[in-house]
């Protein structure tokens, strides 16, 4: 007997998951938009959107009529031969990238900066440096993913422990420390330098006024790649299309998933002029990567994500919640600081309630809001795209009455 109660199906999850998670004891069944329903009825405005991932919100038409069009025509082939939505989709994030000549398809985030990784060795191989002469910088505060090499170039050690031995070729420095770079770059063995432009995990801190500009600098100057990690931050998350696009800079690889899909898993790295050739045929591969399904419905939010109505409700609706959240702090008194770009807002909390970032969440979904955190000390807010003033003043709202349970605690 099939039963939907909460407590029956978490206990599923508490059983025969992998205990490498702990999600919120409710179970998510539908949505529409900004909004999601339980499987009791009880609805939730999303500011999280699936982790930045449904950037269109819930059940955008557009998006399933993409996926059912093409689930009905063929839902897989392998790299072995062409099908028609992958080569259109790399065609159109070529076009809309201006830098990249060439894509790699694959599945997640995680797979995208593991071929971006593999990459930059490829090329500094392909130039006659030697092994120890590889090396990618990345920051401290960073999240590139959790694979083995991934985890190792996410600067945290809190995502690293119990992992070792860890792969070699990584070096850690502060972010927005130009000075550091400049230092590390006398050693002669950097290869690429590798950073998010607006760190998630992190804390959401965007990378500092010219930083970006100084890193591509150094990388010329040095004879290294600048690899962008834009998974959470780029595809309109930011307010353009591609967060670097607001640093003036051009890459030499960017990585993408999460909103790339709004939810379809997909990945993708990006390569310009300098790398586009230096992978010949065997060199990397994936089977399920740039599938039909998932590339169907990628062309389709890479065409609305870019368009210029969306953006501008980034812009809108990203100003509207900073007001919000600052009416909030005015009268509570819980942040330190609200940072972020467009709608990846970040807001840490005042040093009495440090750590406590978690026990928010917690009252938020009590109150019907998902909300996110970047880190203990930091809420995260990261809402579809297309969250409406409605949607969003019901959930500025509903954030009030869970930090006031929070503060009267």
């Amino acid at each position: 007997m099939t039963t939907h109660d909460t407590s029956s199906l978490t206990s599923l999850g508490k059983q025969y998951w992998l205990p490498v998670y702990k999600p919120r004891e409710l179970v998510l069944d539908h949505g529409k938009g900004a909004r999601v329903w339980d499987t009791e009825g009880r609805d939730y405005v999303d500011l999280g959107a699936g982790i930045a991932v449904n950037a269109l919100g819930h059940g955008d038409p557009d998006l399933l009529a993409a996926l059912t069009a093409q689930a009905q025509k063929l839902w897989h082939a392998s790299n072995v031969f062409y099908t028609e939505p992958p080569l259109r989709l790399a065609e159109e994030l070529v076009s809309a990238s201006g830098f990249a000549e060439r894509v790699f398809l694959c599945n997640s985030g995680a797979e995208a900066n593991e071929a971006a990784i593999k990459l930059v060795r490829k090329w500094a191989a392909a130039q006659g440096r030697a092994a120890d002469k590889r090396v990618i910088v990345t920051f401290k505060g960073s999240f590139h993913g959790r694979t083995l090499a991934t985890v190792t170039a996410t600067a945290q050690p809190k995502y690293q422990a119990g992992y070792e031995p860890l792969p070699e070729g990584f070096r850690y420095l502060d972010f927005n420390d130009a000075a550091a770079l400049e230092a590390a770059f006398a050693a002669g063995d950097i290869a690429a330098v590798m950073l998010e432009p607006v760190q998630g995990e992190g804390g959401v801190l965007p990378a500092a006024p010219g930083f970006l500009q100084r890193v591509r600098e150094l990388c010329d100057a040095h004879g290294a790649l600048l690899v962008l990690d834009e998974i959470q931050c780029g595809m309109g998350r930011t307010g353009t299309l591609f967060a670097h696009a607001q640093d003036g800079v051009k890459p030499d690889i960017v990585t993408l998933a999460k909103a790339l899909g709004c939810g379809f898993p997909i990945g993708a790295m990006l390569a310009g002029p300098k790398v586009a050739e230096v992978m010949q045929y065997g060199a990397h591969g994936t089977t399920f990567g740039g599938n039909p399904m998932a590339a169907a419905v990628a062309r389709v939010a890479l065409r609305k994500l870019g368009s210029s109505g969306l953006l501008a409700n980034v812009a809108v609706q990203a100003q509207a919640l900073r007001d919000g959240l600052a009416a909030i702090n005015t009268e509570l008194h819980l942040f330190d600081d609200v940072r972020g770009r467009g709608l990846m807002i970040g807001a840490e909390l005042a040093p009495a309630y440090k750590g406590r970032a978690g026990e928010i969440l917690d009252r938020a979904a009590a109150r019907g809001l998902l909300l996110l955190q970047a880190g203990p000390d930091v809420l995260r807010f990261v809402p579809p795209l297309t969250i409406t003033a409605e949607e969003l003043a019901e959930g500025l709202k509903r954030l009030r009455a869970a930090l006031a349970d929070f503060a009267a605690a």
